[in-house]
């Protein structure tokens, strides 16, 4: 049975799906039209789509947009013909990209387009970034967004702005990972990935030009069970520089409430990077980063302080696990010594699982003061929250307690 079950994960699906596909917005003014073409590679001599969709036996499609551009109100959407995820450049295949290979590399590059500047790495599973790092070079990324929750983060896609170098191919080799996408490649970096057979290496070149991408809309579809429709506009943060916090302030039964302490440079930087980041992690969440790094990411939650724990909790674990493996080589999960559980323990504990002088990033107000707690007793220093809560007082007064600083950024940031 066990034979039969694994063998499903294996079977290359065909589907039915044509080879172009338009779409059509009709009003008094005439017609707008989106054209899009299916995107295949040469797999083995072969031309191949996707390999199935969220699971074996759902049939998927990958379409590219080749023509037209519609005028919504004041939103336009982005041109055709600048592409990312949906005409990805297959280097090395393997097992060919499903459609979680495509939208998780999807999910990675809507957050790595804020981050143009500095080599940065993201690695996402699921839709949701398991660590986010800003550092010196490619590999120094690569190796912290990895230990940031190296547990989750295998089997994950990884995309990185730069290309890639030997140094960070051979990290990259030492993991299990599904996708890695760049916008290119050093020589002998193809050789050492391709000892990882089920490898896909996909190479994007507009990565470049992620900064372009910043700002532009595309038309976001929900199908519903009964096979209707939800159409928006994607989301696009305004904050995008420290100038556009505003500091925590409100009025309470005629009372003013505002945040005492302005936020350190390190903080403001922190604080952007974090906002960035949460803008592509799943609703309810919350983050928290340190040093451009992230230190313990909630995600999906039905109550904010409940994933504030969760974040909290998963940065203590994550921590555990970094130093377990830095040292002994061997995960928590595993180290059976109790002296050297007992002295990571001690150690994690000391720092507050990294927590200690973090930011702590929001992507809705919090309802009440325990969420924004649940950080401020580890040690967080800064908070980021849209703000809007009849009860922003009780968290500006929190954080005034604890000497912490907190900002607005007038725009909650879901995702679903």
């Amino acid at each position: 049975m066990s034979s039969e079950i694994s063998s499903i994960y294996k079977r290359i699906y065909s589907d039915s799906f044509p080879d172009r596909m338009e779409i059509n917005f009709i009003d008094r003014g005439g017609k707008q039209t989106l054209i899009y073409e299916k995107v295949q590679w040469n797999i083995g001599g072969e031309r191949k789509g996707l390999r199935y969709g969220e699971n074996p036996g759902q049939e998927a499609a990958l379409y590219k947009l080749i023509n037209g551009n519609i005028i919504l109100g004041e939103v336009s959407t982005i041109l055709p013909g600048k592409y990312l995820a949906s005409n990805v450049e297959l280097l090395q295949s393997g097992k060919h990209p499903g459609k979680i290979n495509i939208t998780d590399i999807d999910s990675a590059l809507n957050i790595l387009r804020y981050f143009n500047d500095s080599p940065c790495t993201v690695i996402v599973k699921h839709n949701n970034p398991s660590g986010v790092a800003i550092a010196s070079k490619p590999s120094l990324s690569f190796y912290r967004a990895l230990m940031a929750d190296r547990v989750a983060a295998f089997g994950g896609a990884v995309a990185i702005n730069r290309e890639i170098d030997i140094e960070t191919a051979e990290l990259i080799a030492e993991n299990y990972l599904e996708v890695v996408a760049a916008p290119e490649y050093k020589e002998g970096v193809l050789d050492i990935l391709s000892k990882k057979k089920n490898l896909r290496v996909m190479r994007i070149e507009n990565i470049k030009r992620l900064d372009e991408f910043i700002g532009t809309e595309v038309l976001d579809f929900k199908s519903l069970t009964d096979g209707g429709l939800i159409v928006q506009t994607s989301f696009t943060p305004k904050t995008l520089k420290k100038e556009d916090f505003s500091l925590a302030r409100t009025t309470f039964n005629g009372k003013e409430y505002a945040i005492n302490r302005k936020p350190t440079d390190r903080e403001y930087e922190d604080m952007l990077f974090g906002w960035l980041v949460e803008s592509g992690v799943t609703s309810n969440s919350v983050i928290y980063v340190k040093d451009r790094v992230t230190v313990g990411i909630g995600t999906g939650e039905q109550d904010r302080v409940g994933v504030a724990e969760i974040a909290r909790d998963k940065a203590y674990k994550k921590m555990r696990d970094r130093i377990s493996w830095e040292l002994y080589r061997t995960s928590w999960y595993s180290l059976k010594e109790e002296l050297r559980r007992k002295e990571i323990e001690e150690e994690v504990s000391r720092l507050r699982g990294g927590l200690k002088g973090s930011v702590m990033v929001s992507d809705a107000f919090f309802p009440f003061r325990d969420g924004v707690e649940v950080g401020l007793k580890e040690g967080v220093t800064a908070v980021v929250q849209p703000g809007g809560s009849l009860r922003d007082h009780e968290s500006i007064q929190a954080c005034n307690e604890y000497n912490a600083t907190m900002v607005f950024t007038g725009q909650r940031s879901f995702r679903h």
